[in-house]
C-alpha cells in the first residue's frame, strides 16, 4: 500500500518535470521561427504575438474547451478559461521583470488591445453568468474574436505596411518557419498537457470542486506556455510579440478557448463562480491595462502589483 501511494504520487510528478522540459525546449522554437514568419511576412510582431502566438499557446485551453464540453463538463471549460486571463494579465506579465529585467510598451498599442480584451471578458461573462452556454452565444463569442483581430490589425496597418519593404528582403522561407513554428507549438501544447495532467492528479486528493481547480489549479498550468514563450520572446528583445501574447492570449480564451466548445455542445455552467470570478478577472484587467498606459513599461513595481492582484483573487470566491 505505502509503494503504490509513493508511485502514486512520483509519477505525476515526473511527467510534471518532463512536460515543463518540453515546455521551454518548444516555446523558444516557436518563438524564433514566429518571428521569422513576421519578418518574411512584413506583419508587426504585435500581431503575430496577437494572432500566431496567442492561438499556439492557447492550444491547451482550446482542447480543455472541446473535451469538457463534450462530455458535459462546463465548469472546468469556463474556470480553466477565466483562471487563465487572471493569470496571464497578472502573474504571466508580473513575472516577467523579475525574470528578464524591465521592458517598455507602447502606450496606443495597449489601449487597443487592452479595451478590446476588457470587451471581450465582459461579453463572455455576462453569458456564461446565465448558467448556461448555447450556440448562439458560442458564435457570438467566436465572431467577437474575429473582430477585435480586424480592429487592432486595421489600426496597426500603416505601421505593418511601413515595415514590409525591409523585412520582406531579410526570409522568404515562409513554409520553413511555419513548419517548425507549428511543430514548435504542437510541442508546446503536448507539454502543457502533461503538466495539467500531473497537477490535476496531485489536487485531486483534496476533493476540490471542479470549477475552483480549474480557475485555480488547471488555469495556471495553461498559462505556463505563455509565460515560457514570452520570456523567451523579452530575451530576444521582441518586447511587442510578448505584450501581444499576454493580452491577444486573454482575448482569444475569452472568446475561442470559451466559445469553441459549447458551438459543439452547449454547457451548464456555476453561473455565480463565473459572475464572481469573471468580475475580479474584468476588474484587475482594467488595473493592468491603466497601470501600463500610464507608466508605458513593465518593471519589478508594475510586476509586484500584477502578482499582488492575483494573490487577491483566493479571496473573491469567499465573498
Amino acid at each position: 500500500m505505502i509503494f503504490e501511494a509513493v508511485v502514486a504520487i512520483l509519477v505525476p510528478i515526473l511527467v510534471l518535470v518532463i512536460g515543463l522540459a518540453l515546455l521551454v525546449f518548444s516555446s523558444d522554437r516557436a518563438v524564433k521561427h514566429s518571428i521569422s514568419i513576421a519578418s518574411a511576412m512584413g506583419a508587426s510582431p504585435l500581431m503575430i504575438g496577437l494572432i500566431l502566438v496567442s492561438i499556439g499557446t492557447d492550444l491547451p485551453e482550446v482542447s480543455n474547451s472541446i473535451i469538457a464540453s463534450t462530455v458535459g463538463h462546463g465548469d472546468i471549460n469556463v474556470g480553466d478559461s477565466i483562471g487563465s486571463i487572471l493569470a496571464q494579465i497578472t502573474l504571466v506579465l508580473g513575472l516577467l521583470p523579475f525574470l528578464v529585467g524591465t521592458f517598455k510598451v507602447k502606450r496606443k498599442e495597449i489601449w487597443i488591445i487592452g479595451a478590446c480584451e476588457v470587451l471581450a471578458l465582459i461579453i463572455a461573462v455576462s453569458m456564461a453568468e446565465k448558467g448556461y452556454i448555447t450556440k448562439m452565444n458560442a458564435l457570438l463569442l467566436v465572431a467577437s474574436w474575429l473582430i477585435f483581430m480586424l480592429i487592432v490589425r486595421n489600426v496597426t496597418k500603416k505601421k505593418a505596411t511601413e515595415k514590409k519593404r525591409i523585412a520582406l528582403q531579410t526570409d522568404r522561407r515562409y513554409f520553413y518557419h511555419f513548419r517548425n513554428a507549428a511543430l514548435g507549438f504542437m510541442g508546446v501544447a503536448i507539454g502543457a498537457y502533461a503538466v495539467i495532467q500531473s497537477v490535476i492528479v496531485l489536487s485531486a486528493v483534496f476533493h476540490i470542486s471542479e470549477y475552483i481547480i480549474s480557475f485555480f489549479v488547471v488555469a495556471i498550468g495553461t498559462s505556463l506556455p505563455e509565460l515560457v514563450v514570452d520570456l523567451t520572446a523579452v530575451r530576444r528583445q521582441q518586447y511587442e510579440l510578448a505584450i501581444g501574447d499576454v493580452i491577444g492570449s486573454c482575448i482569444f480564451d475569452a472568446c475561442i478557448s470559451i466559445g469553441i466548445g459549447p458551438l459543439i455542445f452547449p454547457i451548464a455552467v456555476s453561473g455565480r463562480l463565473a459572475l464572481i470570478t469573471g468580475s475580479y478577472a474584468i476588474l484587475v484587467s482594467v488595473a493592468v491595462i491603466l497601470t501600463l498606459t500610464l507608466r508605458e513599461k513593465v518593471d519589478k513595481t508594475s510586476g509586484a502589483l500584477f502578482i499582488f492582484l492575483y494573490s487577491l483573487s483566493y479571496l473573491t470566491l469567499r465573498a
